[in-house]
């Protein structure tokens, strides 16, 4: 089932994904105009779902796609299906591309955000906390889906390592290829519920969605395969879309991303490495790095064993990139806030 082929007839706003929080949003003049769930973005081109089903988007003179994500919650004309205006997003994805001030959107509105990563020589730590990083940041719930289980013969090694890297993470395996994805995963899925799909290519994100959506051969999302000999994938996901979940809900395919820059992401690493900045404050010096000052409650911690050395050396990797990739807020005339 694509999200075109769902029943017109069962389709309401609360299972498109609305609630109040987008219905506050709405003025007493906007009475008339009907809420879209932006589906596609293309470079000149945008399509949405209402309650009637599918539309392509009238977009106003010199309107930036780019503004816009999949899962969007925009107002539109009735009769002319123009885009009238963008709604406050409760969640957002977004990374920062190298050479770029503005963030790349990647999806909006979603609610679990599950980062997909195989048993093999793709399990990363470190790249796992960046993917972890950008879920917090974006205000979803981050899952990790552990693929390719059956092909390592300790499967736990993969899941303690994963539920270690951040307070009450959930970590659960799945295989993409199983006639059960749906009903594993149906506690994060339902009607109203959005998910997301992030990852390293050939890990089985498009595999996973093909699954969850119950897309029939020709509407599938293009799978490949894995170098044996080090477990990277093709990018066969080029653009994101909204799918609909067979038993209810909406699901967002992304690309594989080849690097992920951590910035604008302060928060996030807090909640990451929440065992780290619980303790900075209880340093003796307000700038503390944590490397060699007398007094440092997060030396101390690392000492008594409290916190893994290696792991403090990724904060502090990340910690360093944040600041050093996150633009400076600067207000009137250009001045730093």
């Amino acid at each position: 089932m694509t999200a075109t082929e769902r029943d017109d007839a069962t389709l309401s706003l609360a299972a498109l994904g609305w609630s109040d929080f987008f219905a506050d949003q709405c003025e007493p003049d906007e009475a008339g105009l009907v809420p879209a769930r932006i589906a596609t973005v293309h470079r000149a081109r945008m399509s949405a779902i209402t309650q009637d089903g599918p539309m392509r988007l009238e977009l106003p003179v010199h309107t930036n796609t780019g503004d816009y994500t999949v899962g969007d919650w925009v107002l539109v004309e009735p009769e002319t299906h123009l885009l009238r205006r963008l709604l406050e997003r409760r969640t957002v994805l977004a990374r920062r591309v190298e050479g770029s001030r503005t963030p790349q959107l990647a999806g909006a509105n979603i609610d679990t955000l599950f980062i997909v990563t195989s048993c093999n020589a793709d399990f990363n730590v470190a790249r796992l906390e960046r993917y972890l990083a950008l879920a917090n940041e974006s205000g979803a719930q981050p899952v990790i889906l552990l693929t390719k289980a059956d092909l390592v013969p300790d499967v736990e090694t993969y899941r303690t390592q994963a539920a270690a890297l951040q307070r009450g993470l959930t970590v659960a395996t799945v295989n993409p290829l199983g006639d059960d994805v749906a009903a594993e995963l149906a506690p994060w899925c339902g009607e109203g519920r959005t998910v997301a799909l992030v990852g390293s290519s050939g890990v089985g994100k498009s595999t996973l969605v093909n699954a969850l959506a119950g897309h029939a051969n020709e509407d599938e999302q293009q799978t490949g395969d894995i170098r044996a000999h080090d477990a990277k994938g093709r990018h066969t996901t080029t653009s994101r879309s909204l799918h609909a979940i067979a038993g209810g809900g909406w699901v967002i395919d992304t690309p594989g991303m080849r690097t992920l820059h951590v910035s604008d992401a302060a928060a996030g690493l807090d909640t990451l490495f929440a065992e780290i900045s619980e303790l900075t404050h209880l340093c003796r010096f307000r700038d503390c790095t944590h490397e060699h000052e007398p007094g440092c409650a997060v030396q101390e911690a690392v000492k008594t064993g409290r916190i893994d050395p290696e792991r403090l050396t990724r904060w502090r990797k990340l910690d360093a990139e944040n600041k050093a990739k996150t633009p400076e807020a600067r207000g009137p005339k250009g001045k730093r806030r």
